[in-house]
Parts: structure tokens; sequence; C-alpha cells
């Protein structure tokens, strides 16, 4: 894909084509959520005293400690929710929206029910 993409709209483009997702503000920035409930992205751009465009998403355990660690020009502990193993991406150094595609459905994966999970793997 093309460096010049909008951050905000890869993102919704990913994440509302997963099933049973919607977005709307949660703390004023666009977040996504599975049926209405459950959150698995928020995006930001300048919020929590961190200017850059990011995104936060739940993850695995310990795999907000590999990333962050392997990467930390990438991949940050993003506050507030990092202490509960979400990962922070920024999104502002050439994102490879594949990767990220890949991040969101295992952020995805993490948190939704087992029938939402069978339509994914329908």
């Amino acid at each position: 894909m093309a460096k010049d993409l909008d951050p905000l709209t890869e993102i919704r483009r990913i994440c509302l084509a997963l099933p049973e997702t919607s977005e709307r503000l949660s703390h004023g920035s666009p977040s996504f959520f599975i049926r209405e409930k459950k959150t698995f992205m928020s995006f930001h751009d300048g919020h929590h005293d961190n200017d850059r465009v990011h995104l936060w998403c739940p993850a695995p355990p310990g795999v907000q400690e590999q990333m962050v660690e392997a990467e930390p020009e990438r991949f940050f502990r993003p506050p507030y929710v990092g202490g509960r193993g979400w990962l922070g991406v920024y999104l502002d150094v050439d994102p490879d929206w594949d990767e990220i595609e890949g991040i969101a459905e295992e952020a995805f994966r993490h948190v939704a029910p087992k029938t939402v999970l069978a339509q994914l793997d329908a």
C-alpha cells in the first residue's frame, strides 16, 4: 500500500471489516468495538501527552514486552491500559499495513466472544 494513506481511514477499513464491529468515540478517540461492548482498538492523534499518531490494542500475555523490546521506535506501552498488556503502535513510522491488519486481528481474537470468532473463521 502507498505510504501516503490516511492512518485513520486505514484503521477504519481494517477494523470495520471484522465481524460485528462498530466505531464510536471513547475518551475522545475513535475506538472500535465488538458487539458495541468490547474495545479492541483505539486510534490516537495527539492524545495523552503523545503527539504522534498511534493506536492502542489488547495483546496476548507477553506480546507487549516482546514487541516494545524488539522495536521501541514502533511499539510502546500505552498509558492507562499498558499495565493490562495492551500494545501501543506508532503509525508515523511508515506503517506496514499488512502487519497492522494482523495486529488488529490478533487484538480482535484476544477479546472477541467465541461466537464472533466462529464468524471470523468461517
